[in-house]
């Protein structure tokens, strides 16, 4: 008996649980790349995803924006599933999971690659709002992409609320990816509708 539950000990030790940083596959990006919704197209805004991962110790993974384009929708970018913070907790199993009501995504699981809360409605600067582009079910909402993703003048972008929190109890109030268009493409047009040219990143692999 005691050799066996010397062996347990034995493998307990050398075969450690899969930690947070090795689970993590969704994060919000702490910042954006400093031109509003010019992100660079999805080329740029995915290569940002992968420096902040990187920057992080979760780049060993390849990291995609959820941002939907007139070349393919944000759902179809990600991945199957299933999806965790930084911290580990899971944010959704699969598509069907996450494009639902009952997905875990708000303030609290909502964090950057740091593990960090982004301002919400109520903080100052609000930043909730988040760029997809997209329509509740992950597809792409049409003229609202800033030119896919290479404008930060005239145009507007949709986005969600990552704390599902509006100024209504309504469903597009809720929405993580899909709630309102923002006043415009630069930066201080997504400050003035409480954005800061954020956006979310997962992982596919």
């Amino acid at each position: 008996m005691r050799t066996f539950v010397m062996c347990l000990l034995v493998m307990s030790v050398s075969m450690p649980l899969q930690s947070a940083e090795n689970a993590a596959s969704f994060f919000i990006t702490s910042n954006g790349p400093g031109q509003g919704a010019d992100l660079g197209g999805l080329e740029g805004a995915d290569a940002h995803c992968q420096q902040l991962a990187a920057s992080a110790g979760v780049g060993g993974k390849t990291w995609r924006a959820y941002l939907s384009s007139s070349r393919e929708n944000a759902r179809d970018r990600i991945g199957m599933g299933p999806w965790h913070n930084i911290k580990g907790v899971m944010i959704a199993g699969d598509l069907a999971g996450l494009h639902s009501e009952a997905n875990g995504i708000n303030r609290e699981t909502g964090l950057t690659e740091q593990g960090e809360m982004v301002n919400g409605r109520g903080d100052s600067p609000n930043m909730h709002d988040i760029l997809t582009g997209s329509n509740p079910d992950g597809t792409l909402n049409e003229g609202q992409t800033c030119s896919d993703w290479t404008s930060s003048g005239e145009g507007s972008a949709f986005v969600g609320h990552h704390d599902r929190i509006g100024l209504r109890d309504d469903a597009p109030s809720r929405s993580w990816n899909a709630s309102h268009s923002s006043r415009g493409c630069g930066l201080e047009a997504l400050k003035a509708t409480g954005g800061n040219g954020l956006f979310y990143c997962f992982a596919i692999d």
